[in-house]
């Protein structure tokens, strides 16, 4: 249960790490130097997992943190958040079985028009992930498109139908968002928060979260850490850009 001690005071900020994963899967194809680079093997992020548990993590959501960022809900100790970007077909394959085995929860960012494509989840897949009831679904877009300096009436598009057709097509309720690319300004911002979304992640690196960042959320990258290193990697106070 979450349990807050007292109500957050202006400027508060709380220690949550939130992990960036964009693959998870046994590569194939040693020539895609890209997925190489964004992957985690499985066996990987099953240690890791097993290694958040060990040292009593608890696992929230995006929307767990943006209500007690709101002061609605009760931050837990040790929070921790799982965060998988773009839903690809691994989320289902790869991903979600290891989420069971354990019992955890996870936020994945999709964007839907990329639903059926080769390297997506099918809307079939998509749905399993959803019926678990171990994975929030987050938005990322329609078409995953850099939204940083783009024209307004694109920017509005692809951030408010990203989330209508999520909610529309899986019955779910979308209130996070992630930018594709990490790209994002001023105006990117003001039109998520118009949508109706509560939060929001980035790619800058850090584990401090509050109030003034909950639309450019810090995310870290876990790389193949494990066991104790994946642990001092958590309790680092800097962390150097990608």
């Amino acid at each position: 249960p979450l349990k807050r001690i007292n109500k957050i005071k202006p400027g508060q900020t709380f220690r949550v790490p939130i992990l960036l994963y964009h693959y998870v899967e046994n590569v194939t194809d040693q020539r895609d130097t890209i997925r190489k680079s964004l992957n985690i093997p499985p066996a990987i992020f099953d240690k890791q997992i097993e290694t958040l548990l060990n040292a009593k993590y608890n696992f929230i959501t995006v929307s767990d943190l943006a209500d007690v960022l709101d002061d609605k809900k009760y931050m837990p100790a040790n929070p921790i958040i799982l965060t998988i970007d773009d839903g690809h077909w691994d989320l289902n394959t790869d991903i979600l079985p290891i989420l069971k085995k354990y019992n955890v929860r996870a936020t994945a960012y999709i964007a839907p028009g990329l639903i059926g494509g080769s390297d997506y989840l099918t809307k079939d897949q998509l749905q399993n992930v959803v019926d678990s009831g171990l994975v929030e679904i987050g938005a990322h877009t329609v078409h995953h498109l850099y939204l940083k300096g783009k024209l307004a009436p694109i920017v509005q598009y692809e951030i408010n139908q990203g989330k209508t057709i999520l909610e529309n097509d899986y019955h779910v309720k979308v209130v996070s968002f992630a930018y594709p690319y990490g790209a994002f300004d001023d105006f990117s911002i003001a039109t998520t928060k118009e949508a109706g979304f509560r939060a929001a992640v980035s790619t800058l690196p850090g584990v401090e979260q509050s109030q003034s960042n909950l639309f450019y959320l810090y995310r870290i990258r876990p790389g193949q850490h494990v066991g104790q290193s994946l642990v001092n990697l958590l309790s680092q106070t800097t962390f150097r850009p990608w």
